[in-house]
């Protein structure tokens, strides 16, 4: 279930910025592992996992498997 009234911080919405990058052109999007995050992002690996780890208590993404690749799933203040 997704929190609504969840307000992403900074680094966050940076993340989310990446995993919605390619949506509008047509290109594969919404799905990402926290190596390439850091590869595309000035974050560091505590950062990228403190972020993923909100984001995905909040609902917005999802861990879909134990290899730590991660999904979209929504973020509500959008229409996707």
């Amino acid at each position: 279930m997704v929190n609504e009234n969840y307000e992403p911080n900074n680094r966050e919405e940076e993340i989310l910025d990446l995993f919605k990058q390619g949506r509008t052109s047509g290109e594969p999007w919404g799905r990402v592992n926290p190596l390439y995050l850091r590869e595309h992002s000035d974050l560091d690996k505590g950062q990228v996992e403190y972020a993923l780890r909100n984001l995905t208590t909040a609902g917005w993404i999802s861990q879909l498997n134990n290899g730590g690749l991660y999904e979209f799933v929504d973020d509500p203040r959008t229409d996707n």
